[in-house]
């Protein structure tokens, strides 16, 4: 479909935005007189800096006595001799001259021109950058992603003084209007991945992208496990890229998608490259144990006090069922409950206001956690129990959507089947993993298919430094760098 272009009459040029703009205050029209010809300068209030508009576009504009009586070359001489604008465009296309008003940019129309030009004079107000409350880290760097996109660039440019680092503006689908930036190294990131990511967001139907997790759903197919990053730190985006991957980021959310993300990456911080490699390494295995934990521990537990209690040790077992004698409800039901009211008091303290967010987690810890205990209602070992798995979730707070899942998953079978039905929904989870890809790269690599070098030195154990500086592995040996 041929887009509108400008017209040579201004008047009808005006009306088009006017119409456009009807009913919205924000539209700023400020018509002036260029050597005997008529022109306007068009601004979005709130998205423009007004100071450096008047000193740097109006003032110089108003003061030039000498334009050419030609339109062609007036519009010329404006561009070359008269505006001190660095950031400046010509531009014809009605659609696109509108994306760059809402981007913060100024349009300068001239009678008896079909032509306009742009200047960037952004000025509106956005947040500094600030430590990602989400992604804690004990030595790494204090700042994290904003709302604009400018900044993010600048951030991740700041860290990587390197040329071939790409920021390619791209658009979602044909009615989106929301700019996204796609980062990634050229001559490292694989172009089969790079088609792929323009493609997919080509395809998608979006008209408005308020937050990266708008487009988790169109870059992946809906497994358990994500095949997409999220991120709020500049530094963790560099690592990424630097091995091949590809950043996707979203004007005004601070969260910055990783493409591709593999299974294993949700174990990894940047903490464990910046403290010494055993403790690395410990830290490592102490969050998978913490993930399997979490997963199997309620299930497990059902299980074995359902249908298995001879697995106990005497003395446990007799523990357990005094508990269990003194409750009114079966295991399950009380297990599930329990469940139920920890997510219920997590979400309370997530949406809670921060003065009120301590008053919640008295409550529920205290009153009723103990009152429960204490009235018969719960027994002490389901409560450890559930406490024990949402701490343990807490260690990985990447996974905690699939995990939130898994657990009801793994209880309900443990209810039913026993143990039996443990091991069979392990089965069902690792056919799923091993199944799964991001754009080509297999979730589970590089422990299936096995790289040994790299499950060796970066995966289930964290080398030195001295050993990963002889090596170009987080970039030759990652999956799908033979498609470059």
């Amino acid at each position: 479909m041929e887009q509108q272009k400008l017209s040579k009459d201004l008047a009808g040029n005006l009306a088009f935005f006017q119409a456009r703009f009807v009913k919205a205050m924000d539209l700023i029209l400020r018509r002036v007189e260029l050597g005997g010809r008529a022109a306007a300068l068009l601004a979005v209030d709130g998205l423009v800096n007004k100071e450096v508009i008047t000193l740097s576009v109006l003032e110089p504009l108003l003061r030039e006595r000498s334009y050419p009586s030609e339109p062609e070359k007036q519009l010329a001489f404006i561009e070359r001799r008269v505006l001190s604008a660095a950031d400046l465009k010509h531009e014809a296309r009605m659609d696109a001259l509108l994306q760059l008003l809402m981007s913060g940019f100024a349009v300068l129309l001239l009678d008896g021109v079909d032509d306009a030009l742009a200047f960037g004079v952004q000025g509106f107000a956005y947040r500094g950058p600030q430590e990602p409350q989400n992604e804690v880290m004990q030595r790494g760097a204090k700042d994290g992603f904003t709302e604009s996109n400018q900044l993010n660039m600048a951030m991740i440019r700041r860290r990587m003084k390197n040329t071939s680092l790409k920021f390619e503006m791209l658009q979602v689908g044909a009615q989106s209007h929301t700019p996204l930036v796609l980062c990634y190294i050229e001559g490292v990131a694989s172009e089969k991945i790079l088609r792929q990511v323009r493609q997919k967001l080509e395809d998608c139907s979006l008209q408005t992208v308020l937050g990266a997790g708008y487009l988790t759903g169109f870059l992946e197919r809906g497994r358990v496990f994500s095949g997409v990053g999220l991120t709020e730190r500049p530094d963790v985006v560099c690592g990424k890229i630097e091995e091949g991957r590809v950043a996707l980021l979203v004007e005004g959310t601070p969260s910055v998608l990783v493409l591709p993300f593999l299974f294993v990456e949700n174990f990894q911080t940047l903490d464990d490259y910046l403290t010494r490699p055993f403790y690395g390494t410990f830290i490592r295995w102490l969050k998978m144990a913490a993930f399997f934990l979490s997963s199997f521990l309620p299930g497990l537990y059902v299980a074995i006090v359902t249908h298995h209690p001879e697995l106990l040790p005497e003395s446990l077992l007799l523990t357990v069922a005094g508990a269990q004698a003194k409750t009114p409800f079966p295991v399950m039901f009380e297990t599930l409950t329990l469940f139920f009211l920890y997510e219920v008091l997590r979400e309370a303290g997530l949406r809670a206001p921060r003065s009120l967010s301590a008053t919640v987690s008295i409550v529920g810890g205290l009153v009723l956690g103990d009152t429960a205990v204490a009235a018969g209602l719960v027994s002490a070992p389901s409560l450890l129990v559930v406490a024990l798995t949402a701490i343990a979730g807490y260690a990985v707070p990447r996974l905690y959507e699939p995990l939130a899942l898994l657990r009801l998953g793994f209880l309900l079978v443990g209810n039913f089947l026993g143990m039996w039905g443990v091991m069979i929904g392990l089965v069902f989870l690792l056919l799923d993993l091993c199944g799964a890809e991001s754009f080509g790269v297999p979730l589970l690599s590089p422990v299936s298919p096995f790289r040994g070098r790299l499950v060796l030195r970066d995966v289930f154990f964290r080398a030195g430094w001295r050993r990963l500086s002889r090596w170009d592995a987080k970039v030759q040996d990652m999956p799908g760098s033979q498609d470059r």
